[in-house]
């Protein structure tokens, strides 16, 4: 036998082991348990799945508090922002409050990449949207005058959209309490993408509405059209940021859209997905991303986008048919993800093995029927910087929306011993 034989006979007899893993994971009675980091009587969630969760240790899970569900937020009403000891009995400890959120991105809590001990979270003080960066080891509050969207891996940098404006396009992603001084202009030069700088609280204008709307070829419906931008996101080493350029054609209730994506400095901008199907996405790596969307003459469904090559390679063909937030562990090996509610009002929030294609599920949570629309709670899966540990927004336990975590560890070590 060749030595090609013997390492493809290899090769096949891994697929073949890693399938009966696979197989015997989805196996009723198999899936891992669901446990609460937080009750009632008020309600608890952190919102989207791209931020920074859990502190670098892995033992503290920050999260936001409410009193109310199944309306949009007011100007008055304030959350409370906190964490869940997860050595300490799940012991809440609450940190702040903010009067800037949203049901779907909340208030952009996040821990401060690369500080264990600084927190970030977007405020309303007068009439502006700020940024507070908290210190748990002081106490020490500091305020940038600047509401942020993401953050570079170096914790220095900051990108961000206008809230305003987004409040007034899209319900449940902006800030109610100020609004949009541009809400009658399709087109606004002073609404925008800004760098912030968050050593000194410095911003600038990268780029506007105006400008973008003039970037590249849009199809007839933009035109006469409202636009805005949304959901930006540094990639892994910061050396650029990806952005949704969004427009509501004339008549109609839905939006298109168009990802773009920049270096830091706001230069080098290209199209990545001119499609106008573009949803969910995360980097892959600093060159690469995966997206939920519709490449021209192709079905629906999760790609690769490389930001220079315009290349569209499907992943999870016939195994992620269903839009999700996503998300990649950290040996990239696993896409963590789910779905919207099915017929049953069941969220599916599983693990995909990228090498073997295998779906393996962590759970159905109902998401009764009062949480849709904008008070919908995605379950937004996210994970431990070590990945074996997922949390989700769940209302499935009977006391509103909570925080679960579901421990995926021993799902890794079965397959790693394949």
């Amino acid at each position: 036998m060749t030595a090609r034989a013997t390492t493809r006979r290899a090769f096949l007899a891994n697929c073949a082991a890693t399938a009966a893993i696979a197989a015997k994971a989805q196996e009723p009675g198999s899936l891992p348990a669901a446990r609460a980091l937080t009750r009632g009587p008020k309600f608890h969630w952190f919102g989207y799945y791209d931020k920074l969760e859990f502190d670098p240790s892995g033992r503290y899970v920050l999260g936001m508090e409410v009193n109310f569900e199944h309306r949009s937020p007011q100007a008055e009403d304030r959350i409370s922002i906190g964490m869940a000891d997860t050595r300490g009995g799940d012991a809440w400890k609450e940190i702040g409050t903010s009067a800037a959120w949203s049901w779907q991105q909340g208030c952009m809590l996040q821990w401060r990449p690369g500080s264990s001990k600084e927190i970030l979270w977007n405020d309303r003080d007068g009439d502006r949207f700020v940024c507070r960066i908290f210190d748990t080891s002081t106490g020490k509050m500091l305020t940038i005058p600047k509401a942020i969207y993401t953050i570079a891996p170096d914790g220095a940098t900051a990108i961000t959209c206008d809230f305003r404006r987004l409040n007034d396009v899209r319900p449940g992603y902006g800030y109610a309490g100020i609004p949009d001084p541009a809400k009658d202009e399709l087109l606004p030069k002073e609404s925008g993408i800004w760098s912030v700088d968050l050593e000194r609280g410095s911003e600038a204008l990268l780029f506007s509405v105006a400008d973008i709307a003039k970037f590249g070829e849009l199809p007839p419906d933009a035109t006469g059209a409202k636009h805005w931008f949304n959901h930006l996101l540094f990639n892994p080493d910061g050396s650029r940021f990806v952005f949704l350029h969004r427009w509501r054609p004339v008549g109609q209730k839905g939006f298109r859209t168009r990802m773009l994506s920049a270096d830091r400095a706001g230069k080098d901008l290209t199209v990545v997905d001119p499609s106008g199907a573009t949803s969910h996405f995360i980097w892959r790596d600093p060159e690469t991303l995966l997206a939920w969307t519709r490449p021209a003459g192709r079905k629906d469904g999760f790609y690769l986008l490389h930001v220079r090559r315009g290349v569209f390679d499907q992943v999870g063909a016939g195994v992620m048919t269903e839009n999700g937030h996503c998300t990649y562990l950290p040996d990239r090996n696993w896409i963590l993800n789910d779905t919207y509610p099915d017929k049953r009002r069941l969220q599916h929030p599983y693990l995909f093995h990228v090498p073997t294609k295998s779906r393996i599920p962590l759970g159905d949570f109902l998401s009764p029927k009062e949480y849709a629309g904008e008070w919908r709670c995605d379950t937004h899966p996210r994970f431990s910087p070590d990945g074996r540990t997922v949390v989700i927004d769940s209302p499935h336990g009977g006391n509103g929306r909570q925080l679960y975590a579901i421990e995926i560890g021993p799902i890794l070590d079965r397959f790693g011993r394949s």
